[in-house]
């Protein structure tokens, strides 16, 4: 069982700029647009250092995202991005729940970080099946409630899910899905943005988070040339 400590002892000074940039970065553009809507901030800023955490493989992190996912699902609901909405609160939200669980279970030889996982065939057979099924039914839930952007939508099911069962599984590729997961994002709130100025600071926001998950990859392939996987 994973050591409860505290996340923020772990850090070095590169993340503390890189999370005060990154909080700074969304909270800057939500109040410059004029229209700031607190909701959001929380949510991105937690979003944020979240994946802060993640990089370093502390159980906080799927903890946050819990959170996250609630309030990321109240915000695509309200502009009806029922895709995002379906996506965070149906499979985000439990797999979330699910990897605090694996991640707790299985701690790396310093008892603080989880224990990074090495993919066997079965596990990337497994994804590619229930990828393709997760998103098929999602697309055909995606065209009954008319979703706007449905494209981009059914794709940000795809690389959601791969990603929350790869956080799950342990990969350090979790963050390399979450990034393409991101950019499909910073194109979905763009188009949003062109209806509604309001979600212009979700671009920033996903942008950072593009940066921040870029930065968990990296981290996580040091830790395994560092230390032995499972």
């Amino acid at each position: 069982m994973i050591k409860m400590s505290n996340p923020l002892a772990q850090l070095t000074k590169a993340e503390w700029i890189l999370w005060g940039i990154s909080l700074a970065v969304v909270i800057c553009s939500n109040i410059m647009t004029g229209q700031v809507d607190v909701l959001t901030i929380i949510a991105t800023c937690l979003g944020v250092s979240a994946l802060i955490f993640a990089a370093k493989g502390h159980v906080i992190s799927p903890m946050m995202m819990i959170v996250f996912s609630i309030l990321y699902g109240v915000i695509s609901w309200r502009f009806r991005y029922w895709g995002e909405m379906i996506t965070y609160l149906g499979m985000t939200l439990p797999m979330s729940i699910w990897s605090t669980v694996t991640w707790l279970k299985n701690p790396s030889e310093n008892g603080t970080e989880v224990a990074i996982r090495t993919l066997t065939k079965k596990h990337v057979v497994s994804l590619a099946v229930f990828g393709i099924i997760t998103t098929a039914v999602f697309y055909v839930m995606l065209r009954v409630f008319d979703t706007p952007n449905i494209v981009f939508s059914t794709l940000s099911v795809l690389t959601s899910f791969v990603a929350a069962a790869l956080t799950m599984l342990r990969s350090s590729y979790y963050a390399l899905w979450y990034a393409l997961n991101d950019i499909i994002l910073i194109v979905l709130w763009i188009l949003a943005s062109m209806e509604n100025l309001v979600y212009i600071p979700l671009v920033a926001n996903f942008a950072i988070f593009l940066i921040n998950d870029m930065y968990g990859f990296v981290s996580w392939k040091k830790r395994e040339g560092k230390k032995s996987v499972v």
